[in-house]
């Protein structure tokens, strides 16, 4: 199995505080991949790192096996969409794509053309003048037009509205399943990630929480609901991963291991979003009075 971005033991540091810190995480070539945290949870800094705009502090990155910082061979590989989307808000559509045929070995123009040809963009309208969602269509087209191998993507819909986020990402993965583009996608709009995603990296306070391929995630976790919860363990139960109570009542969010046949408990399926709320709120309530991991 190729891998597309991998990192082992990697850490960034401004100043005294690491934004990333032991981080480690293998993402597997093929992939639509959604990136999840909170603000300052660390997803801009690990994508900037992939994208080789920093340099780590502390162990390794790589983009198909080489390291991307000062690596000229990479940068071909990788096409990178920041959370501002930024472009030269002068320039038309159609300059931009002249433009980036001039910095780039292998661009498509012909490819971005089309695109934003299909999606109505003006071509000889400066981009500063066009809609939000506008914009985040030419920044993906450019991108995509560098025929890139990993595609990086740091909250490009945050700033649009459900019509224009709903496009753009319908616009993605067409475009991703024509070229076997593996994408890394940073939000935080998880109902937008399960209709998209098939792999899951949570990043919470500078670390990797939990990663893995989103059918399997969601596979390896249930709700159960019974008697109040004393700590004892419950067969079929690897791990309770975030926890509620009433006097007389608990709702666990558990890691299963096998069947939970106990007819004390009520078994119910997740979804990613329940994955992911109880992971991120059981690292803010721990976070509060010691350090932890999640379980392998």
């Amino acid at each position: 199995m190729e891998i597309a971005l991998e990192a082992e033991q990697l850490g960034k540091r401004y100043g005294k505080s690491w934004a990333l810190r032991d981080c480690s995480l293998r993402l597997p070539a093929g992939r639509i991949a959604a990136l999840v945290g909170p603000n300052g949870a660390g997803k801009s800094t690990l994508l900037h790192l992939a994208v080789g705009l920093l340099k780590p502090d502390a162990g390794t990155i790589r983009v198909f096996g080489q390291s991307p910082y000062d690596n000229p061979a990479v940068l071909p590989e990788i096409g990178f969409v920041a959370q501002d989307t930024p472009l030269y808000r002068d320039f038309t559509a159609a300059e931009l794509v002249h433009l980036g045929g001039r910095m780039n070995r292998r661009w498509d123009a012909a490819l971005a053309r089309d695109r934003l040809g299909q999606l109505g963009i003006p071509p000889r309208l400066p981009v500063g003048k066009l809609s939000g969602g506008q914009r985040a269509q030419v920044a993906l087209a450019l991108a995509l037009a560098k025929r890139p191998r990993l595609l990086l993507l740091d909250e490009p819909v945050a700033s649009l509205d459900p019509l224009a986020r709903r496009e753009f990402l319908q616009s993605l993965m067409g475009s991703v399943a024509e070229s076997e583009t593996t994408v890394l996608l940073s939000s935080h709009l998880l109902a937008d990630l399960e209709r998209t995603c098939d792999h899951l990296i949570v990043l919470n306070a500078a670390q990797v929480r939990l990663t893995g391929a989103v059918d399997d995630l969601v596979a390896a976790h249930r709700q159960l609901v019974g008697p109040r919860h004393d700590g004892r363990p419950v067969g079929g139960v690897a791990a309770v991963v975030r926890a509620s109570h009433t006097d007389r009542q608990s709702t666990l969010l558990v890691r299963v291991d096998g069947p939970v046949n106990d007819p004390a408990w009520t078994v119910h399926d997740v979804g990613l979003e329940d994955v992911v709320l109880a992971y991120l709120a059981d690292d803010a309530q721990q976070n509060r009075h010691s350090e932890w991991e999640v379980p392998a």
